[in-house]
């Protein structure tokens, strides 16, 4: 099974990584750094992948300030698994395959790298196999085509094919970007969950105010 999360361009979707004293690493240190100015996580997750400091592997831009390059050549691990892709909050959201997102640049307020992408114009992964036992934890992002970004983190473990098939298939989604796999989280106090887990590089999340 699946838990899909929705945001809105009218919605304040906004990138999280470091605080005042570092790397926030979780879901309870944003909503603590929120509090002063009266707003909380309405969701959030995990939203690309990072090293062992939380520095994120690929482009990372928060509230306009690039932080983290982008990354074009491929390499070891999923984020090197070509075409991957960028999630880009601007006007808009948008998620671009990171070629295409070097060739015509566009404005991104929010701006989180990762990969590999799973839908890429209504097409899998090339390198995806529906016989793959590479089975995890898995998170995601893609964006319909009347802009919605849809947040999907499979319930059991999935292989890249079948999650992929989820935005395509079932969500009739055309891009799609992954985000992590084995410490994927969700926090949706609106479901009752807060996932535990080891310290996050970037998170994702809708800001509202606080009830």
């Amino acid at each position: 099974s699946y838990t899909v999360c929705e945001a809105t361009p009218t919605d304040d979707l906004r990138l999280f990584l470091n605080g005042e004293t570092g790397p926030y690493g979780s879901f309870a240190a944003v909503n603590t750094a929120l509090e002063p100015s009266g707003q909380e996580l309405a969701f959030a997750m995990n939203a690309g992948m990072f090293h062992r400091d939380l520095r994120p592997v690929g482009l990372y831009v928060e509230d306009g300030i690039e932080s983290a390059r982008l990354i074009t050549a491929d390499g070891p691990g999923n984020f090197g698994l070509l075409p991957n892709g960028v999630f880009c909050v601007g006007d808009g959201f948008a998620v671009i395959e990171s070629r295409a997102f070097k060739a015509a640049r566009p404005d991104c307020r929010y701006a989180s790298q990762s990969g590999p992408m799973l839908v890429i114009d209504g097409a899998l992964h090339p390198r995806f196999l529906a016989s793959s036992d590479s089975y995890n934890y898995r998170n995601g992002v893609g964006v319909t085509d009347d802009g919605r970004a849809l947040f999907v983190i499979s319930n059991d473990r999935v292989n890249f094919h079948s999650f992929a098939r989820v935005y395509r298939d079932v969500l009739g989604v055309k891009n799609a970007l992954y985000f992590d796999g084995s410490i994927s989280r969700l926090y949706a106090p609106g479901l009752d969950r807060h996932d535990a887990g080891f310290p996050m590089g970037p998170i994702i999340g809708v800001v509202k105010a606080k009830n």
